[in-house]
């Protein structure tokens, strides 16, 4: 099962989840709490990533602008 497959799947027991039964509940319930494990850690990654990008733009930024102060 691909992966869209195995969301669509997740969305009607999400949708259904009242006559759903439990093994499915189950199923669902696992496949929701490794997606947020992914996500969380990616968006760690990404933060990390964000904030060395932010010090080396200011790294950078300091250094043009002490050379266009010292120049003028």
């Amino acid at each position: 099962m691909t992966k869209k497959e195995e969301s669509d799947k997740i969305i009607k027991i999400i949708k259904d989840y009242k006559s759903s039964p439990n093994k499915d509940l189950v199923h669902a319930m696992d496949f929701i709490k490794e997606d947020f494990e992914v996500t969380k850690n990616s968006i760690i990654t990404l933060t990390h990533h964000l904030d060395k990008l932010e010090s080396g733009y200011n790294l950078l930024l300091k250094e043009y602008q002490n050379r266009n102060n010292s120049n003028g």
